[in-house]
């Protein structure tokens, strides 16, 4: 027979076991990022200079009025290996954003067009601001989000289309909290991003069409990039080191034959 103490035990197990059902209802279980096929992924992938710079347009037109890239200079679009975009180009693409800079000869903080060596500028001036303008959530810098999310070379890419594509309704019995927004992706199912992309919301230069699904796509590669820019050269370098640790075993395994034939 059970003891008391193991009853009681066992009845506040099953309390807490039932408390905790609602809290799992309304957070749910999101399921994994589909796997999609990136021409940056594996040892000998590369950036598609095209989907970085319809993902740079995405970012620009709809990213960039609420998340900043801090860490990324607009010069750096003109870098070699990155988005191809010559210098003038670079210049002119810099002085569409505003930044602040300062303090002038009265002391007071001005705006001014970008210039080349300004980074991405957030479009808030302080969080307070930010939070204020996003019903108390902070838009994060996208700077290094897509290494930051998921786990291996494409994991982040991955989370952030399926981030971006993830927003439905939500499942009968699922309760929703004031302000935010199911997408079956995101940690909890909840988030406070409303849905940030819309069919044809950006005309692309090249004439490619602007579903969500494609918007989704080139952003996670631009993001991709810029988290990582120097992902090609990384992969050459790889592959030299390689070739001549290749070659360095094969000279290694040459003079062991010409030193131990003399001792047989």
């Amino acid at each position: 027979m059970l003891k008391t103490s193991n009853i009681k035990t066992l009845l506040a197990a099953l309390v807490l076991g039932f408390a905790a059902l609602p809290a799992l209802a309304a957070g749910g279980e999101e399921p994994p990022p589909p796997k999609q096929n990136w021409s940056f992924g594996g040892p000998f992938g590369t950036y598609d200079r095209a989907e970085l710079q319809r993902g740079y347009q995405v970012y620009k037109e709809v990213c960039a009025a609420c998340h900043a890239m801090k860490y990324v200079a607009f010069r750096n679009l003109a870098d070699p290996g990155s988005l191809g975009f010559t210098a003038a180009e670079v210049k002119a693409l810099a002085a569409t954003f505003q930044v602040t800079d300062g303090p002038n000869d009265s002391g007071e903080m001005f705006q001014r067009p970008g210039l080349p060596q300004d980074k991405f500028p957030s479009p808030f001036p302080n969080e307070k601001a930010a939070r204020a303008s996003n019903g108390g959530a902070y838009p994060v810098d996208l700077s290094l989000v897509a290494k930051a999310r998921g786990h291996g070379e494409t994991g982040g890419p991955d989370y952030i289309r399926a981030l971006l594509t993830g927003y439905e309704q939500p499942p009968a019995g699922f309760h929703l909290g004031e302000g935010l927004h199911f997408n079956k992706y995101f940690p909890g199912q909840q988030i406070a991003m409303p849905m940030p992309l819309n069919p044809d919301q950006v005309t692309y230069a090249d004439g490619t069409k602007a579903t969500v699904e494609q918007m989704a796509h080139d952003v996670s590669a631009f993001l991709m990039w810029a988290a990582e820019p120097k992902l090609e050269d990384r992969k050459r370098l790889g592959f030299k080191v390689m070739i001549f640790l290749l070659i360095l075993t094969g000279l290694f395994i040459a003079a062991k034959k010409r030193v131990w034939a003399d001792l047989k």
